[in-house]
């Protein structure tokens, strides 16, 4: 850890020296960060960087060591830079805090009562601890990804799966937490969650109850890894489009605060 801060603020100490070229560092965004974050870092896979204060990069330090080392357990990966380049991606994503929000139609109030109600959607997801756990938790989720995004996760929850749930990407260090498992057991019974942990020979899965079973490998019949696939459903024939609007205001709401 030492070596790693030491690395860290030489970087960032002769970065400091150097004037960034606005546009350059607009160029390598669009280029290497646009397919995570959005063109005008709204928010996709990646977390939305259009607000004045970023949770994870509150001054240049932080934000130096999250575009060079990345985030561990996230899909955000390392980088190789030299210290102009990332002087200017640095001065561009914090003009990206600048940028006018991404407007967001809808009731807060109205969407809650759906999250809560129609849309069932406390069953997997938590907010302050309140709620399920077979998917992630929201608690912030509206300080992490844009309105656009996360309509699109309402409708189609399989277009923004992240990248280590996909069949090419099996062997990888980043956490699939989130993975959906099929298993029967020897006597025949049979169990679909999502994978809270695994090694080389046994498996636990979490139901959509929240129960928690873990099993040999060895024992098992069959064992069956949805890549590619996402146990939440789509909200697309379920709301109507005002009530979208209403789900998407609500989950833009949750920043933490509350």
């Amino acid at each position: 850890m030492r070596t790693l801060a030491i690395l860290l603020w030489l970087v960032v100490s002769s970065a400091t020296q150097a004037q960034p070229d606005f546009d350059a560092g607009q160029k390598l965004f669009q280029t290497h960060c646009t397919v995570c974050h959005g063109p005008r870092g709204e928010g996709g896979k990646g977390t939305n960087l259009a607000q004045p204060r970023l949770p994870r990069a509150v001054d240049d330090a932080a934000l130096a060591s999250i575009i060079i080392f990345g985030i561990p357990g996230t899909e955000m990966p390392q980088t190789r830079m030299t210290q102009q380049q990332l002087v200017n991606v640095m001065a561009f994503v914090r003009s990206l805090g600048a940028v006018p929000a991404e407007p967001v139609h809808g009731s807060a109030q109205r969407g809650e009562r759906i999250y809560r109600g129609k849309g069932n959607c406390a069953q997997c997801h938590a907010i302050q601890a309140r709620g399920g756990t077979l998917g992630p938790e929201l608690t912030d989720i509206g300080m992490r990804r844009g309105p656009g995004y996360l309509r699109e996760s309402l409708i189609d929850p399989e277009a923004a799966i992240p990248d280590n749930f996909t069949s090419y990407t099996k062997v990888t260090t980043l956490p699939a937490n989130f993975l959906q498992v099929r298993v029967m057991t020897a006597d025949g019974r049979r169990y679909t969650g999502a994978r809270v942990n695994e090694d080389a020979f046994s498996i636990q899965i979490r139901d959509t109850a929240g129960h928690v079973e873990s099993f040999f490998k060895e024992e098992l019949q069959e064992l069956h890894k949805d890549w590619g696939k996402s146990p939440m459903p789509s909200y697309r024939e379920l709301l109507s489009a005002a009530e979208l609007d209403d789900v998407v205001a609500y989950l833009a709401s949750l920043r933490g605060d509350r």
